[in-house]
This record gives structure tokens, C-alpha cells and sequence, in this order.
């Protein structure tokens, strides 16, 4: 049976952070609930709804932004003590308000991660873990990359204090104390952490994740390794997880599976069979969903999805129906009711109203006077720029509090926009003067009205770097920007994996010199997405990676003193010779260099971009018969004289120049990395090839894959 849900907007707070909405026990079996909610500006709201009215139970006075809230108590009692972590502080609250404890941490750094389990409390910074029992400092653990989320499996249940932490690795990391475990791999960076079945399932070990790639499974963490349960892909290209819950909203006895994602998406997955989800419901709100719980918030009796927005949006999503089946008299009644509803956001809105143009006035006379001082408003930009392993291109989704008027996009390396489905604004391009100021794209989206999220697609080429820039404005008096900087890396395309296929040809850049593990790392860091910034631990490191656009591969081992390279694609290493050696000058640190150059490597490359060079220029081809064909068909009304093969391209016309305007340029990209992989394999010969480029770009128009080898081989 689909669920019959209805949307309610609440009530609005400020901007809120990842999972800092929870809902309170419920003191009847189907009574209503009270909902706490912490936002940006350090506010804790408690309130309960009453004849579809938010009614406060308690707010906190205003202070640092609140960047998780926990539910906690003794175990095996209702959770409805409240935990909020501010900065390196946590403090607790009673379901009246009430506080109780302020516990000021040994932190350097803000709390990111919180979890609360009877009296032990489970805190993370951006690396480290600490655990407290009772306030008291229990253990303690230095990850090797960003923790995301933290929590422990149910005590009750597996008799053992077991923290798991959401590293930002593509790990889950299992901890006995202060010591490591084992580690899980998992195919995305997990985002955020839950209880399977909100207890841990039948053995308390299952635990449901989600990625920032959108992702979702479920593992069972033993005593000694993980088993996966099952997962799911994205193969909608939906936004990425950022909070779970477990509730029977479709009232069957089994609980689903609530997810919301970070483009607004809300999802419903209900159990089959044991280890079988199946997406039931999906329901698209324009904005981040922070939060989510499932409970009975609106009306006795009425269970609903309860979700928690970007701009602080308390929206619910009621099985309570909106047109009842009644009698003329509680119809009446109903209208009634209705009608004051009405009647008094009328008022509000016009005392609203009022109060603006009152505000407005007294800022126009302030901003005249011979003491005027200029106030910019602040205001918040949820940001995100990540690598799409998909089509090989960057995602950049900014998110405003207010509606966005304008975002001016520039940057200094050449870049593709790529086309956005979900994207409605309107885009235009100025011309750029490349030469002097190195500025290769400048382009203007103009958003329609109350659009709070953009999303844009850039693909760029490797080897070039340098700074994307968003100068974002949005609809709000006096007129300000915010400039945002991402940094375009010189291995963009390449993307973190847990292992490599030892098996490839590969070429060896070998580095030797007096430079430090902290500053070789720095030069990785320099050259790589998705590697940590913070130095890791101990003397030597191993990282893998692989290309998204190509499917190339790279692994980087280095300590003090020495660093190797290994890839596939000469172009990779000939790359990380170029930025070591700037990077090295620039702080004059004498580097020794070798390499070892695989023949063999090169063709193999060549095998891996063959494929997809014959697939774009097939495509182009039919791309530019369309128009002709079209014309032909218009003169003659009947194609049957035509050949099967041109019949196929007008049936397929639309796909085709839809697939065609996604990918611009993506044909002189190929070309570009068959030049590059040419030009580089005769340097590390010494010998400079570039005056016989043309005639490799003359042979590339139908070219088949050993034709092309030959000429590689013959050059």
C-alpha cells in the first residue's frame, strides 16, 4: 500500500546543522510529541503542535551554533534528556528546559560528531575521538581522515562498548578502547551513521550508513570483522545522505527506512524480505534535509515523517488526511476553524509587513546621517564541491538561507559547465581576456524567484590548476556578496580507491631529498583531491587512487626523505614531475628525480581512451547529419528510401543531441589527453615532438586503435 502523506510546514528557526532535530518520547502510546530542535544562531526550541499551532515549551537564549543535538538518559528508560553540542562545550537540558550540565571538553577543536549511550558520551572533532563516562576522559583515538559521524552499537545488547567512526576515507572504523579494530571499507565517503532498525536489529551489530555519493547499505560489526548486509546504489544521481531514521510509517509492523538527502529528496524503503529495501515513497522538498524523525507530531493518533531543513524548516509529512469525509456540522466547524487560521496570518503578516517598512525607514535615515555606519548583512552559504565518479565532473551546490538573486562564477583555468537537469536559472557568458589576467571563464546564473540552492557542473582538464571563484548574492537589502573559493587541482580527475590492479603496466617517478614527511605530503595534498590535510601518523603513507574520466590508476607511497609514484599514465607522472619541481624550488629544496618508463604503459593507455574516442566521434558524426536529415524528411514526409542506420539517427535525434549539448567539448578533451600522452612520452626520451602534433590530430579522424599505436610506435 502507498503512503498517503500530506506536507505541513511548522515552524521556521535559524539555519540548522546535520542530525540537531530530535523528537521527545511520546508520554502516551499514540499521544503527540514534543520536538527539539537546535540551530546556527545557539538556539534550543522545544515545542509541541496544538490545533495545528506550534506551542513553545522552551528556547535558550542566543550563542554559538549548535552543531549536533542527542537524545539521552539512563538505559532502558525513555530518552528525553537533551544534549546539545556547542563549540568544545556540551550541555544538557530537561524535557521543560531546564539545564543541568555544561561540560567543557578537552578539545581544541568544535564538537562535529556526537553520540550519547546511558552515561558514556562519544565525541568527535574533525580527527580526534574521545570518550567520557560520567564527564570522565575514557579513551582517546587520532584518525587518519575526517570523522563525519560516531556511534557504538547497544551495550545492552553486545555487552561491550564498540565506537564506530564515519571517516571520511571511504572507511568505517571499529574501535576497542582506544585502539583501532579493523577497519570497513565502503564505496563512498560515509556521511552519517544509525542503528539498524533504530536498535541494531535482532544482534544489536547492524548499523545503516549513508555516503556523500548517495549511497546506502547496512554491515554487521562482529567482534572481529564486518559482514555486508546489503546495499544500494544511486542510480538516480540523487544528492547525498545526510540523515537516517527508522519508523513504521506505513503502520504494517515492520519499520522503514527514512533517508534524507542533501538536494531535499525524502525516502521511504520498506523490508520485502529480511535484506531486501525497496524505495515505497520519495517526496522532494527544495532544500537540504538536516534532520529527519519519524513519530506523531501533529495530531493524536497521526504518525508522520518529521524533517528538519537547511533554513530551519520544521516540515511534516502527515498521514493525517487533509479532506475529511464528515457531516455538514463539523464541516462547518472545520471552515470555521479554517477561516480564523486565515483570519490570523493575515494579521501577522501585515503586522510583518509594517514592521519591515517601519525597519526600512529607520535604516534609510541612519544611512544618510553624518554618522552613518555601513552594515552588511551576514548571511549563510551551505556550500559542497565534489568529484562525480559517474561522468567525471565537479558538483558545486550552493545553498542560501534567503533566496538567491544572482551567482557570478569565475575562474582562472580552463573549465566546461557542464548542463544541470535540475538547474532553472538562466545562464550567461561574458567574453575573457585569457592572456593577462588568466581568466578562462566568466559566466552569470540569474535564479528565478526563491531559489535557495543552485547546482552547477564543471569538468576540468588535468594538469591545469588553479581557483574556481562563486561571488554569491542573494535578495536581500542592502545589496552583499559572499566569495567562495575551490581549489582546482592539478590530478582533479583522480579520486581516492581502497586498491589498484597491480597487475597494469606502470611508470615510477622516484623522489629523493632533504624535504620533510610533512612537507612531502603537503605536495600531495597540492596535487590530489580527497587526500587529508592534517600529516598522518607514523613514517610512511600509502595512498591509491584512481582517474574518473579515464579509469588510469596512481599510487603514492612516500616518507621523509623519499617519495614513489606508480601509474598507468605517463601523463600522470610527467604531471607530478612539473608540480614537485615547482613546489620544491619555491622553497628551494634540492630534489633528485628518476623515472622508469614503461613502453608498454602507453599502449595500454591508448587501449582505455580508444573506446570512448570512437564513441564521441561517432556521435558527433550523427549529430551533424541531424539537421540534413531533418530537412529531408520535411521535403520528402516519407524515410522508408533511407538506409536503417540514418532512419536510427532521426528516431534517436533527441537523445542524441541531449547526450551531445551534456557533454561539450568532450571530444577536444580526448583529443587533448592523446596529444599530452604523446608529447610526454618523447620527453621523458628528451626529445620534443610538438611540431609532429597536427599531423597526429590529422590521423586521429578515423583512426582505428593500431593504426594509432603504430603511429605512436613509428614517431
Amino acid at each position: 500500500m502507498e503512503p498517503s502523506l500530506a506536507r505541513v510546514d511548522y515552524l521556521q528557526v535559524g539555519v540548522t546543522a546535520q542530525k540537531t532535530m530530535r523528537l521527545l518520547p511520546a508520554s502516551g502510546k499514540k499521544s503527540t510529541q514534543k520536538v527539539v530542535v537546535g540551530d546556527q544562531d545557539g538556539v534550543v526550541t522545544c515545542f509541541g503542535i496544538k490545533k495545528g499551532e506550534a506551542v513553545p515549551v522552551f528556547k535558550t537564549l542566543p550563542g554559538q551554533k549548535i552543531s549536533r543535538l542527542e537524545l539521552g538518559g539512563a538505559l532502558n528508560t525513555p530518552q528525553e534528556k537533551i544534549f546539545v553540542a556547542i563549540g568544545s562545550e556540551v550541555r544538557g537540558f530537561t524535557k521543560r528546559g531546564k539545564q543541568f550540565l555544561s561540560f567543557e571538553t578537552n578539545l581544541t577543536e568544535s564538537i562535529k560528531a556526537m553520540y550519547i549511550s546511558g552515561a558514556d558520551l562519544f565525541l568527535c572533532a574533525s580527527y580526534i575521538y574521545n570518550h567520557y563516562c560520567d564527564c570522565k576522559d575514557q579513551h582517546y583515538f587520532l584518525s587518519g581522515d575526517k570523522i563525519n559521524d560516531v556511534l557504538c552499537l547497544p551495550v545492552d545488547k553486545v555487552n561491550c562498548i564498540t565506537p564506530v567512526l564515519a571517516c571520511q576515507d571511504r572507511v568505517l572504523r571499529v574501535l576497542q578502547g582506544s585502539d583501532l579494530l579493523y577497519e570497513v571499507e565502503l564505496p563512498g565517503p560515509p556521511t552519517v551513521l544509525a542503528l539498524s532498525n533504530g536498535n541494531g536489529g535482532d544482534s544489536g551489530e547492524e548499523i545503516v550508513y549513508g555516503t556523500s555519493d548517495g549511497k546506502l547499505g547496512v554491515t554487521q560489526i562482529t567482534g572481529t570483522k564486518a559482514i555486508p548486509r546489503w546495499e544500494i546504489g544511486n542510480e538516480k544521481k540523487r544528492g547525498g545522505i545526510l540523515c537516517i531514521d527508522s519508523f513504521d510509517i506505513l503502520g504494517d509492523g515492520v519499520k522503514e527506512l527514512l533517508v534524507g538527502r542533501d538536494d531535499g529528496m525524502i525516502e521511504i524503503y520498506s523490508f520485502e524480505s529480511a535484506d531486501d529495501p525497496v524505495l515505497r515513497h520519495d517526496y522532494a522538498l527544495s532544500e537540504t534535509i538536516a534532520s529527519i524523525q519519524g513519530g506523531c507530531v501533529g495530531k493524536d493518533g497521526y504518525d508522520e515523517i518529521l524533517a528538519a531543513t537547511y533554513s530551519g524548516w520544521l516540515t511534516g509529512l502527515t498521514t493525517e488526511p487533509v479532506h475529511r469525509e464528515v457531516g455538514s456540522g463539523e464541516e462547518l466547524k472545520l471552515s470555521q476553524e479554517m477561516q480564523n487560521k486565515i483570519s490570523s496570518l493575515r494579521n501577522e503578516l501585515e503586522q510583518l509587513q509594517l514592521k519591515v517598512l517601519q525597519e526600512r525607514e529607520k535604516y534609510q535615515q541612519s544611512s544618510h546621517s553624518s554618522t552613518a555606519v555601513s552594515s552588511v548583512p551576514a548571511f549563510s552559504v551551505n556550500d559542497k564541491f565534489t568529484l562525480n565518479k559517474d561522468d567525471a565532473s565537479y558538483s558545486l551546490i550552493l545553498e542560501v538561507q534567503t533566496a538567491i538573486d544572482n551567482v557570478l562564477v569565475q575562474s582562472d583555468v580552463p573549465l566546461d559547465l557542464l548542463d544541470v537537469d535540475k538547474n532553472s536559472a538562466v545562464v550567461s557568458f561574458s567574453s575573457c581576456d585569457s592572456e593577462p589576467n588568466s581568466n578562462f571563464l566568466l559566466a552569470t546564473y540569474r535564479c528565478q524567484a526563491n531559489t535557495t540552492r543552485l547546482e552547477l557542473k564543471v569538468r576540468s582538464i588535468e594538469g591545469q590548476y588553479g581557483t574556481l571563484q562563486a561571488y554569491v548574492t542573494p535578495r536581500i537589502q542592502p545589496k552583499t556578496c559572499q566569495v567562495h573559493q575551490y581549489q582546482i587541482k592539478p590530478l582533479s580527475l583522480h579520486q581516492r580507491t581502497h586498491s589498484i590492479d597491480q597487475d597494469r603496466p606502470m611508470n615510477t617517478l622516484i623522489l629523493k631529498g632533504q624535504f620533510s614527511f610533512a612537507e612531502i605530503h603537503s605536495w600531495v595534498v597540492f596535487c590530489l583531491p580527497e587526500v587529508p590535510e592534517k600529516t598522518p601518523a607514523g613514517e610512511c603513507i600509502t595512498f591509491y587512487f584512481q582517474n574518473t574520466f579515464l579509469g588510469t590508476q596512481l599510487e603514492s607511497t612516500y616518507r621523509k626523505g623519499e617519495g614513489y609514484f606508480k601509474s598507468d599514465n605517463i601523463s600522470t607522472i610527467s604531471i607530478l614531475k612539473d608540480v614537485f619541481s615547482k613546489e620544491a624550488t619555491k622553497r628551494k629544496i634540492n630534489l633528485n628525480m628518476s623515472y622508469d618508463v614503461n613502453e608498454e604503459s602507453v599502449r595500454h593507455t591508448l587501449k582505455l581512451i580508444h573506446p570512448k574516442l570512437e564513441y564521441q566521434q561517432l556521435l558527433a558524426k550523427k549529430v551533424h547529419l541531424i539537421d540534413a536529415l531533418r530537412e529531408l524528411q520535411v521535403h520528402e514526409g516519407n524515410v522508408d528510401f533511407l538506409l536503417p542506420k540514418y532512419r536510427s539517427i532521426l528516431e534517436e535525434a533527441d537523445q542524441l543531441l541531449e547526450e551531445y549539448k551534456r557533454q561539450p567539448a568532450h571530444l577536444e578533451r580526448l583529443y587533448g589527453m592523446i596529444t599530452d600522452l604523446f608529447i610526454d612520452k618523447f620527453k621523458f626520451k628528451g626529445t620534443n615532438v610538438k611540431s609532429r602534433v597536427p599531423l597526429l590530430l590529422e590521423t586521429l579522424d578515423g583512426c582505428d586503435q593500431d593504426g594509432l599505436i603504430a603511429f605512436f610506435d613509428a614517431a
